[in-house]
Parts: C-alpha cells; sequence; structure tokens
C-alpha cells in the first residue's frame, strides 16, 4: 500500500501543478520593482519605441560611478576626530606631585634603616634609583659632590612634561593618520589642528630625550632624567572611531543621489534617437519613478503580469515535455530536478543584481552549469529547450536585457552540445573553452554594435572568462549531487558501470566465464535491440552485463560454467535444482545493492526472467511424481515481469542467446524459426505485458537478433587436417 502510495505522488498531477506553481511565484518575487516592465537600454543603441514623455515630475539619478566617486570624496574629506581631554596633562602633573613626595619619603626610610633590600623602585632601574638614593644623600650631607640636588632634579622633570603638554599628544601614530590635519573636539566644538603642530607619543617622548642630552650632567644623570620623565607622558588627545564613522556617514548623507530633474511632460527620448548616457539615466530614473508612483492596485497587477510572463514561459516547456518527454512529465522527481534548476539561476541573478557594483558581474551568472546537468541527466535536446526558458527568465530578472539573454543562449547553447555524448566525467572541463568562446564571440558582435570601448569589451571577456572556468567545477560537483539526492543513473553512470575493470564485472569474469561472455553477448544484442527500436542502447547493455551477476556466487550450479560436462543437476530433485537456480536472482540483487549498483541496473536481474517457468524441471518433477502432484508455480520465476523496453529486451536477448547457443549445425532458417518461436512463447505467457513493447518493436528485435546471431553462430567451413587436429594424432603432432 505504501508503495502503491509512493508511485501516485511520484506522477501526482497536484504535485506536479504546486512545484510548477511554487516555482513561478519565487522567481516572479525576484523581479526587480518598477524597471522590470521596460526593456534594457545601451548607450549607443537607437531608440525604436515611442517618444517617452512622462506624466509626472521625477528627479534624475546620477551616473552610479559619479555617485560612488563623490562619496568616496565625501568621506576622504571628514578630518578624523579626535577627543581633547582637559585634565590629561593636570593628571600627569598631579601623580608626578605625587610620586615625587612619595619617593622623597621612601629614600629618607631607606637611609634612616640603612638598608635597600625591602624595596622595589617600581618603574625605575637600579641604576636611576642609585642615582636618585645618591642625589638625596648629597642633599643630607652623607654624599661627596654638587651635581644637582633632588629638588632641582624633580623641577626639571616638571619642565620638561610641561613643555611637551603645551602642543598636545594624540594617542595614535602620527604616521597612520592618512590626512595632514586632524579635528579636535572639545565639547561640542570642533577645532581643526594641523597634524603637525601636534605630538603622539613617540615624538613627545623622543623631544624629551633630546632636550635632556643637551643638558650639562653626567651621563647617569641625564638617564635618570629621561627615565623618570617618560613615565609620565599621558596623550591627552584621543582618536574616536565613532565619532569620525559619523562624520563620514553625514558627509556622504550630504551627497544627493539625483542630479537635476525632469518635468512633466517634458520628452526623455523621441522615437529613432541614438542613446546617450544622459538619456540613459533618464529613462532608467523613470523606471524607477514609475515603480514608486503606483499604488497597492498597480502593484499587484505587475506581479500579475510577472507571474503569468513566468508562467507562459514554463508552460511553453511543460508542452514539450508532455508531448515529446513524458517520463519526465510523469515523474514528479524529475519536475522537481529541472525547478531547482531553473530557481537556481534565478536566484544567482538576483543576488548578482544587488551587487551596486559597475562592473559586467551579470557575466557570473552561470547558467551554463544549469545546462550542462540537465543536458548529461536527461539529454541534448531537453538541455537545449531548459536553457531558452532560463535564459529568458535570467534576461526578464535582469529587466528584460535582450543582450544578456541572447549572450547567455549561445554560450550556453555551446555548454549542452559539449556535454552532449560525454563518455566520461573529465570531458565536462572540455566546456571550458567553448563558453569561453560563445562569451567572447557574442561579446564583440555586441560591443561592435553600441561602439563599445576596448576596455569594456575586456572587462566583459574577463568576467566571461570566470564564468566559464568555473561552470564546467560547479556542474562537475552538482551533477554528483543530484545523482545522489534524486537517485538518478545517468549516461556517465552506466559508462563506468560497463567498465570490465568494475570489481562485479571482474568476479564474474573470472569466477563464472562462461556466464561473464552470454552476458556479453546479450549486451551487444540488447544494445543494437534497443536502438532498432528506440529505447536506451547504453542502459540496456549494461543491464544486460550485470543480469547474471547472481551467478558469481555458485558458478557450477550453470551448465555454461560446467567445463567438465559434469551437470550437478542430474544428481539433484528438481526442487533442489529450481532453489539453486532461483537462488541466483537473490544473491545478484544482494551483490549489486552491495555495490551501491543503482536500482534501474538492479531491475535487470529479476526481470530478466520475470514469471518464467522453468520447463525443464517442470517436466522433469512430473515424470519423477506425476503431473497432479506438481504445482506449476512451485517452477516459476518469482518476478517481476519487465516495465520497461529495456528489461523486456535484455529478458529476451538472455532466452535467445541461450537457446541458439545450443543448436547443432546452425543456420539462418534455424536460428530465425528459433527466435520468432521464443518470441511468440513469450507473448503467450504474458511476460511482456507490462512493458511498453508493441509488436512493431518485437519484429525489429526479431530482425537485429536473427542477424547478430547468425553472424555469430553461422557455419564455418572447416580446415584442411582439421579432424587430426581436434583427434590430436601422432601424426599431427609430428608435422
Amino acid at each position: 500500500m505504501d508503495e502503491k502510495k509512493k508511485l501516485k505522488s511520484k506522477s501526482s498531477f497536484r504535485v506536479k501543478l504546486l512545484i510548477g506553481l511554487c516555482t513561478i511565484i519565487a522567481i516572479a518575487l525576484m523581479f526587480p520593482k518598477g524597471e522590470s516592465i521596460e526593456s534594457e537600454v545601451s548607450i549607443g543603441s537607437i531608440w525604436i519605441h515611442d517618444d517617452i514623455i512622462p506624466p509626472f515630475s521625477f528627479p534624475v539619478l546620477k551616473d552610479n560611478d559619479v555617485y560612488t566617486d563623490q562619496l568616496k570624496t565625501a568621506a576622504e574629506s571628514v578630518y578624523p576626530v579626535f577627543v581633547l581631554k582637559n585634565n590629561g596633562s593636570g593628571m600627569a602633573m598631579d601623580s608626578l606631585n605625587y610620586y615625587d613626595s612619595y619617593m622623597v619619603s621612601i629614600m629618607d626610610s631607606i637611609l634612616n634603616n640603612e638598608s635597600l633590600q625591602d624595596f622595589n623602585p617600581t618603574f625605575l632601574s637600579s641604576a636611576s634609583f642609585n642615582v636618585l638614593m645618591n642625589l638625596r644623600k648629597q642633599d643630607k650631607g652623607m654624599f661627596s659632590g654638587k651635581v644637582l640636588n633632588l629638588d632641582r632634579f624633580f623641577d626639571i622633570v616638571h619642565d620638561k612634561i610641561r613643555n611637551v603638554y603645551q602642543n598636545g599628544i594624540i594617542n595614535k601614530d602620527s604616521s597612520q593618520i592618512m590626512r595632514d590635519s586632524i579635528a579636535v573636539r572639545n565639547g561640542n566644538i570642533d577645532k581643526i589642528q594641523s597634524l603637525s603642530s601636534l605630538l603622539d607619543l613617540k615624538i613627545a617622548k623622543s623631544i624629551i630625550e633630546e632636550s635632556i642630552n643637551k643638558m650639562n650632567f653626567p651621563r647617569e644623570i641625564l638617564q635618570t632624567l629621561t627615565e623618570y620623565t617618560e613615565h609620565f607622558i599621558f596623550p591627552d588627545i584621543f582618536y574616536s572611531k565613532q565619532f569620525t564613522q559619523e562624520e563620514i556617514d553625514q558627509a556622504k548623507n550630504n551627497i544627493s543621489r539625483y542630479n537635476g530633474i525632469v518635468n512633466e511632460n517634458e520628452r526623455i527620448i523621441a522615437k529613432h534617437d541614438r542613446v546617450t548616457k544622459d538619456s540613459k539615466l533618464k529613462i532608467e530614473s523613470f523606471r524607477l519613478a514609475k515603480g514608486e508612483e503606483v499604488g497597492l492596485e498597480g502593484k499587484l497587477l505587475q506581479l500579475l503580469g510577472k507571474i503569468l510572463h513566468i508562467g507562459f514561459l514554463l508552460t511553453l516547456f511543460t508542452i514539450y515535455l508532455f508531448l515529446f518527454r513524458k517520463k519526465i512529465f510523469y515523474d514528479n522527481q524529475k519536475i522537481l530536478l529541472l525547478s531547482i534548476n531553473f530557481l537556481f539561476v534565478a536566484l544567482i541573478t538576483f543576488f548578482i543584481n544587488q551587487i551596486p557594483v559597475d562592473e559586467p558581474l551579470q557575466f557570473l551568472i552561470v547558467i551554463p552549469v544549469a545546462s550542462m546537468l540537465i543536458t548529461i541527466i536527461f539529454d541534448s535536446r531537453v538541455g537545449f529547450y531548459s536553457t531558452v526558458v532560463m535564459v529568458l527568465i535570467s534576461g526578464a530578472l535582469r529587466g528584460n536585457d535582450y543582450t544578456f539573454a541572447v549572450m547567455n543562449l549561445f554560450a550556453c547553447a555551446l555548454a549542452v552540445y559539449t556535454v552532449r555524448d560525454i563518455k566520461n566525467r573529465s570531458q565536462i572541463f572540455r566546456s571550458f573553452l567553448f563558453i569561453f568562446i560563445g562569451y567572447v564571440v557574442s561579446i564583440l558582435a555586441f560591443g561592435f554594435e553600441r561602439f563599445a570601448s576596448v576596455e569594456s569589451v575586456l572587462s566583459e571577456a574577463a568576467f566571461a572568462g570566470t564564468n566559464a572556468l568555473i561552470s564546467p567545477v560547479l556542474a562537475y560537483g552538482l551533477l554528483i549531487f543530484f545523482e545522489r539526492l534524486f537517485k538518478i543513473t545517468t549516461d556517465l553512470t552506466l559508462l563506468e558501470l560497463s567498465n570490465f575493470d568494475r570489481p562485479l564485472l571482474k568476479e564474474l569474469a573470472r569466477r563464472a566465464p562462461g556466464t561473464f561472455n552470454h552476458s556479453m553477448t546479450v549486451g551487444t544484442l540488447a544494445e543494437s535491440a534497443a536502438e532498432a527500436i528506440g529505447a536506451n542502447p547504453l542502459l540496456a547493455k549494461v543491464g544486460a552485463y550485470y543480469h547474471d551477476i547472481g551467478k558469481t556466487i555458485t558458478p557450477h550450479n550453470f551448465v555454461e560454467n560446467q567445463l567438465n560436462n559434469q551437470n550437478i543437476h542430474e544428481k539433484l530433485t528438481p526442487e533442489e535444482s529450481v532453489e539453486l537456480i532461483v537462488q541466483h536472482v537473490r544473491e545478484g540483487i544482494s551483490l549489486a545493492k552491495e555495490h551501491y549498483v543503482p536500482q534501474e541496473i538492479i531491475d535487470f536481474i529479476p526481470m530478466h526472467h520475470g514469471t518464467m517457468l522453468m520447463t525443464y524441471f517442470y517436466e522433469k518433477a512430473k515424470k519423477l511424481y506425476g503431473e497432479e502432484k506438481v504445482n506449476i508455480d512451485d517452477y516459476k520465476y518469482p518476478g517481476p515481469k519487465p516495465d520497461t523496453k529495456e528489461t523486456a529486451i535484455v529478458m529476451l536477448a538472455d532466452a535467445c542467446e541461450s537457446a541458439a547457443r545450443s543448436i547443432e549445425e546452425p543456420d539462418p532458417v534455424k536460428i530465425g524459426n528459433l527466435i520468432e518461436g521464443i518470441l511468440q512463447n513469450f507473448i503467450e505467457t504474458g511476460q511482456l505485458d507490462e512493458s511498453p513493447i508493441t509488436f512493431s518493436d518485437l519484429h525489429k528485435i526479431e530482425n537485429t537478433f536473427v542477424n547478430i546471431l547468425i553472424g555469430q553462430y553461422h557455419k564455418r567451413i572447416r580446415y584442411p587436417k582439421q579432424d587430426e587436429m581436434e583427434k590430436g594424432t601422432e601424426d599431427n603432432a609430428d608435422e
């Protein structure tokens, strides 16, 4: 019951409609306001529409480059703001006075106690403290010499500190300030001061050191004076990042976004006029003004128009899927995958539109990624038609940008065709060159058309090159993501599975060579038949390679691997033989799942037998037990029956190849009759009832099988002396 619900939801029309509506509304909400209703305007192009005469007045926006430059100039014109702390010098002098008294009292205590061990001179070095002690001893007559007394020492320090504070000391390295002046804020008043009239800590200390070194004192006293004085230098003018930023913001706010005004009924541009930079600004300003002028009713109508716009595009694509790709149309999982790709492109376009940079960032909208993904996952036609829809959607989100849409259509179409017949994942990266060529050619075409400058063309080409480089990388990574998330088996996956170096195929060739050769022949038959009836040849071939993979476990149970011509089933009861035969189906499914083989390939393992009767063992059982004691259902494969063209083809190919191998002296008539009889038997037993195979398909399949099997099992001319060679006679050995 759960499986039925799952299948129903997978093809439910309601789910399909919900996905479509959500996609349409989401994209419609990404439209830019106002300007989305007009076409893109390029400087140098000819205005082919009617004259634009606005019914209301509106301001004209400045050119974005001009406005950006003005904002930058305004920000650079602001002086860094520093705040003056009036008590800065006072605090320094108070600290100095207190410390002077403290030092005198400490030194007197030490002199009275005649001990220096218990005192830590804090910031002073031991040498400097000893100098001060000698000065104090000198004042008390305890030390000979009269170079300088302690009071004079303190007076010199005070003078030096007062001198540097006359200018003011800032707390920032002046070499890091990019202006030659700063704004010093005292209360609510800013005073512009030259940076050269102020000191920073480094300069203040160097001035003190230089002035002290000019004094006529012994070196140790000069060092002590410098050390003592520099300790009491503090900044009194502090940089304020907050106030500076406020001034910058205010300066920017003073710059008007507009440059002039267009009055009511004033013509902006006339039909057949060339679009100039000035007229382009007026047209863009008019668009924005129209978007702001409309009320709620107008905005709702515009939203409805956008929904209808996107709805038309997606409806056309949906009709294509319904008419030509019904498997995709009826699979909601695949519809969701397509929707994700459309939304992916729309979101990137939306975010790029939000970046206010005067660079050709539109070339970073990686539509080629989605184009390549859809092509690899489905096919080139679906990839191309979806690309058309995506570039139109993206162009609409860019303000109906025709130039952008055409450029991307050309580049993305080349991307689609580069991965059309992809054979391995690394081939994705060859798309880089073709995408880049597509963009460059279109950039040159439109550049010549609008007289674009060389710098503009080179800039666009650079961004397009980035797109071309990024797109294959993103496509490679997202492809793996989509394959795992949606459990999709692409042709790339099938190609990888068809490699004989895959562990399962290598093990099959090693342990069951007869089965391996049989699988390869069935693969050839299935591939050719699939091509003949329009099925997937690669899927049919790979399904054939893996259909008997379960025989790897017990290869000796199957006649094609019994090289000694001893059939173990001759010693087994019919029911035991049936169990061994059916077991290879279960073991094959288990092995395939263990090696992460996709479900599309696993389906071939049980379906290639369907619910066919194992006639040999059924007849053997009837002879042993009597027909009335034998249940025919016990001698049938468990199924299910094939439900796709590919699984049905492999079922037919498997039976025909096995039967043709047993023909004695094969010829075209025998092979043809045999295949016709096998196909008729499958029809009569209802094994093809659940597959979409038609009688016309069966006729083509029959012809394909006959031609291939005749080529493989035709009667060959015997070589001279072949009999002797086969017998291994002595005469032949002598030769």
